[in-house]
């Protein structure tokens, strides 16, 4: 573990791997320590944002002394449906050995959960899935990939919630509403949170 100051009032935790990441988001969540306003997670990193009166050389010793927790739920769950038709999806079967049927069972049979968010207002990146669908990025991103695609890269799942370039494996859409300011959070999908994708017919 590394913590290095980042800006006026905040603190960078750099950490091994996600795993190590998500250990000590879900204990710094459950137990902030005094002066902590917020905490960022990223893929091996944390940001801690500070309040003005706070003794960063004091917070930076109790995140070094804090054992990772495990995530409880409290962030609550949500449920995306999901037509698999993706344009990647034959090309997921081919890299996986799986059939596109079963590359469907897989992404539906294992609970997923938010990792961290990013890339775009509303977008999750999604961990704990079948680790047989860990497949690469596209080698070509795509200049547009409309909102509501679902796709793979690395060990990670996600969704788009806007219109934008991305070089994911896209393996179907949803309808679900990622991202709307009208809703308390915006974010459907915020890090913590539990995610089932559901099968649904076109």
């Amino acid at each position: 573990m590394r913590i290095l100051p980042s800006g006026d009032a905040a603190l960078l935790v750099e950490l091994p791997d996600l795993p190590e990441m998500l250990g000590l988001y879900a204990a710094l969540t459950a137990s902030p320590p005094p002066g902590v306003a917020d905490i960022v997670p990223a893929a091996r990193t944390l940001t801690l944002l500070l309040d003005p009166s706070a003794d960063p050389a004091a917070i930076a010793a109790t995140v070094r002394g804090t054992r990772p927790g495990e995530a409880d739920g409290a962030a609550g769950t949500a449920e995306i449906p999901v037509v698999y038709d993706g344009a990647d999806l034959g090309e997921v079967a081919r890299l996986t050995g799986l059939t596109p049927a079963g590359v469907v069972a897989a992404h539906t049979g294992t609970p997923w959960r938010v990792a961290f968010t990013g890339f775009a207002p509303g977008f999750g990146y999604l961990e704990g899935g079948d680790p047989r669908l860990d497949v690469p990025r596209r080698a070509t991103p795509r200049v547009r990939v409309p909102a509501g695609a679902v796709g793979l890269a690395g060990r990670f799942s996600g969704a788009y919630p806007v219109e934008s370039p991305g070089g994911w494996q896209l393996i179907g859409r949803t309808e679900a509403v990622l991202w709307d300011l009208d809703r308390d959070p915006p974010a459907l999908l915020r890090p913590g949170v539990r995610v089932r994708f559901v099968q649904r017919e076109p």
